[in-house]
């Protein structure tokens, strides 16, 4: 048992991460902007920083909260998706889907591990994606989001190898949570296409984290088709992927 900091803990991925630590009785501290939070972590006995990550003052936030107390598994799982044409997609969103799932990933990680590896021990959890392998017609603010942070996460875990810190990158295929409603995709092949269960998801990934595996990817679909945007042509991976994720009306 130990003390575990959840981010985008509010739904999906995060809320099934958040009952396996309960299950296994960690002590939870959740992060979410979503005010959905409130109830989850009442519901998990988990104290609650409502806090949105993507602005500085968030993040200033969640570490002066966490001043002084030790986190033994960190994930950090705090995203959101953007879908439609690049250049026409609002600037605010995606300044916001930037803010989220790169700085404030990046930030929150680059200061909540000194601590672990000052102790010499922790496991860390990025929430990446099959996504970040992939050049994302209709989808490339996100894709490119994810495409960073699946290499910082691997990246980190090569950097931490000797400290006893373990990094594991999370490469989920399409799941079944609120991402495409938020995301404005309900409209596209992959919006209305079967998914994955989010309590299956988060299961392989915690799994994956407890035993200090540098990535998994849940799902033989989602492994051949990860394998083959690494082997095709990048223009070819796009086009397939436009055919997925292009609004109907497009």
């Amino acid at each position: 048992m130990g003390r575990a900091l959840i981010t985008g803990a509010a739904s999906g991925i995060g809320l099934d991460l958040a009952r396996l630590c309960a299950a296994d009785g960690h002590e939870l501290i959740l992060v979410d902007r979503d005010p959905a939070l409130a109830t989850v972590a009442e519901s998990l006995a988990a104290e609650s920083l409502p806090f949105d990550l993507s602005t500085p003052d968030g993040i200033d936030a969640v570490c002066a909260h966490l001043e002084g107390t030790p986190v033994d598994l960190l994930f950090l799982n705090a995203g959101t998706g953007l879908g439609h044409a690049f250049l026409e997609q609002p600037e605010d969103r995606i300044l916001d889907l930037l803010d989220t799932n790169v700085v404030g990933t990046a930030l929150l990680a680059r200061r909540l591990l000194p601590p672990m590896v000052a102790r010499g021990s922790g496991r860390v959890l990025f929430t990446g994606s099959i996504a970040g392998t992939m050049p994302g017609t209709f989808q490339a603010a996100y894709n490119a989001s994810k495409a960073f942070v699946n290499a910082l996460s691997i990246a980190l875990a090569h950097e931490l190898r000797d400290t006893g810190v373990t990094v594991t990158c999370l490469m989920p295929g399409p799941t079944d949570t609120g991402f495409f409603a938020r995301a404005d995709m309900l409209d596209t092949r992959v919006g209305e296409a079967k998914k994955d269960d989010p309590a299956e998801v988060a299961r392989a990934g915690y799994e994956a984290m407890m035993k200090g595996r540098e990535q998994v990817t849940p799902g033989l679909a989602n492994k051949i088709q990860s394998t083959a945007a690494e082997i095709l042509p990048a223009g070819m991976v796009a086009e397939m992927h436009r055919k997925m994720a292009e609004p109907r009306n497009g």
